[in-house]
């Protein structure tokens, strides 16, 4: 997950990473990071409409702030030295209302270094993302301009670094035209690693829920997300679909105080959310026989693919559940079991839906136990036995992976916490007057708990995918059959889109009528 490195007299982990996006999309941050960069104002040059290159983009205070910190200066506001004057110096608040109204790009409260081969910025497209919308116009991305050849040169030298590979894990944004790119590189990793599991979170924002102004567009995005997903999926071995429309309305926000519109606030709760399902990737295994008081339940990548996609069912698209902050395992009688604040953040999912065969991993760690003090591991695991034990309603498994240690909140952390959440992520009987958001210097930790389940809730995302194919690219006379073959898809390729969603929805229920009507066509 981390290598190790030593440059300018800074020792540090840096992540294994390789990141793909627009240039220009790294705001002040260079692509070829910091610790590299003998320059350290230094950014990404931004190319305009005009022939021109645009300014460096000027750092935001925090940003300064950490590039003061580490030449160990004083934390002053845009000049750095001179004399000492507490109306320049930089204040913590300063740094948070500077990133809750001033947040354009994901780099601006990024607070790690990152390798020379981390950044990959994609040159030449003159589009912005509300242009680059669709599965069509990235098509050929990936082979353009030898991109796919250094893409994924740049991913043979983390591979290389590593002693173990027990996975990839992969993050894309499938809402437009990455997805095809994704695609592509997807099968260029299978094709090369042929052994190594990947672990797919398809991830997309509020703002591609939007409601589209006319009939046509929305047929599009129907198309789109069908077509993305069935690819997609052909190149993982676990897909976890993520993103909810209104993310603000729904339960998984019930102590949040979520901005739809802003990315910074949305990416903060899935970050969390994909940080807490993959402690188990970052634990150290025990033995048989070993006993730890801190943490259990240790799995590799492989594990989780094996765990959910590979029981009877052979379920291969999984739903992510959040509890942010998760609640005390003790408490009132009233209230409800810590399982039973697990909130959805997979969209068009059925609630309330009996599954006898139902496979759940569940993560939690610095749960609240009595005295508000935090929990044991085995007091964990009792309480979470002891909510399922209860339940007439309950999975056929569920693999518990807990530690003590709570959710960290630093200081770039959007102020996104409700009034009704303490110092440590308590929940408390009555609100804080006056304070409707709380970030970072209110809310030090969190408990959190996650969960993946392969469950058939997932039935009306699947239905809803192979629904709109069917309507809009099988169906004899269908008038965007026009438009899957201007996006590069012959007979075969449809046939082969549609095969492999109507499985999935048979995967899932076998009698279901439309998967039956989609064979028939």
């Amino acid at each position: 997950m981390f290598s190790t490195v030593q440059v300018k007299r800074i020792r540090g982990h840096l992540h294994r990473l390789l990141s793909i996006d627009f240039q220009g999309s790294l705001g002040s941050v260079s692509s070829k990071g910091t610790l590299y960069n003998e320059d350290s104002n230094a950014s990404s040059e931004v190319v305009t409409w005009a022939i021109h290159a645009s300014e460096p983009r000027k750092k935001n205070l925090f940003l300064q702030s950490l590039y003061q910190e580490e030449q160990g200066a004083p934390l002053m506001n845009g000049i750095n030295g001179g004399a000492k004057d507490s109306q320049n110096e930089i204040q913590d608040t300063d740094i948070v209302n500077c990133l809750d109204t001033g947040v354009q790009f994901w780099t601006d409260f990024s607070k790690v270094h990152y390798h020379p081969q981390s950044l990959y910025e994609v040159n030449g497209l003159w589009m912005d993302a509300q242009e680059f919308d669709n599965y069509g116009i990235g098509q050929d991305v990936f082979m353009e301009n030898l991109r796919g050849e250094e893409i994924c040169d740049r991913l043979r030298f983390f591979i290389e670094e590593c002693d173990h590979v027990q996975g990839f894990q992969f993050i894309v944004d499938d809402s437009g035209g990455f997805s095809p790119l994704a695609v592509d590189f997807l099968e260029s990793v299978v094709d090369e690693y042929t052994n190594t599991p990947v672990l797919l979170y398809a991830v997309r924002g509020p703002s591609s829920h939007m409601n589209l102004s006319s009939r046509k567009q929305k047929v599009v995005r129907d198309l789109h997300d069908a077509v993305s997903f069935s690819r997609l999926s052909s190149f993982c071995k676990l897909i976890v679909p993520i993103g909810l429309p209104f993310l603000s309305r729904s339960k998984a926000s019930t102590f949040l105080n979520i901005k739809d519109e802003s990315p910074y606030h949305c990416s903060a709760v899935y970050a969390v959310a994909l940080h807490s399902t993959s402690l188990p990737f970052r634990m150290e295994a025990l033995g048989p026989t070993a006993d730890s008081s801190d943490v259990c339940g240790a799995v590799d990548v492989n594990g989780i693919v094996q765990m959910l996609a590979g029981q009877s069912r052979h379920n291969m698209v999984a739903i992510l559940d959040v509890a942010m902050p998760s609640p005390s395992l003790t408490g009132r009688q009233n209230e409800q079991s810590l399982p039973a604040n697990l909130h959805t953040l997979t969209s068009e999912v059925a609630e309330d839906m009996d599954d006898l065969q139902a496979v759940e991993s569940m993560i939690v760690h610095g749960a609240i136990g009595s005295g508000g003090c935090t929990a044991s591991v085995s007091d964990v695991k009792n309480a979470i036995h002891g909510a399922y034990g209860s339940e007439t309603s309950r999975p056929m498994f569920c693999h518990l992976s807990a530690a003590r240690c709570p959710l960290p909140i630093p200081l770039p952390f959007p102020s996104i916490f409700g009034n009704l959440v303490g110092q440590h992520g308590e929940l408390l009987a009555s609100p804080i007057l006056g304070s409707a958001s709380r970030g970072s210097l209110d809310v030090h930790s969190i408990p959190m708990a996650a969960r993946m389940r392969s469950s058939s809730a997932i039935l009306p995302f699947l239905e809803n995918r192979l629904g709109n194919f069917r309507k809009f690219g099988i169906e004899r006379g269908c008038p965007r059959t026009e438009l899957l073959r201007s996006w590069g898809f012959g007979k075969d390729e449809v046939e082969d889109i549609g095969e492999t969603l109507s499985k999935m929805v048979r995967t899932v229920n076998p009698q279901s009528e439309i998967s039956s009507d989609s064979d028939s066509n």
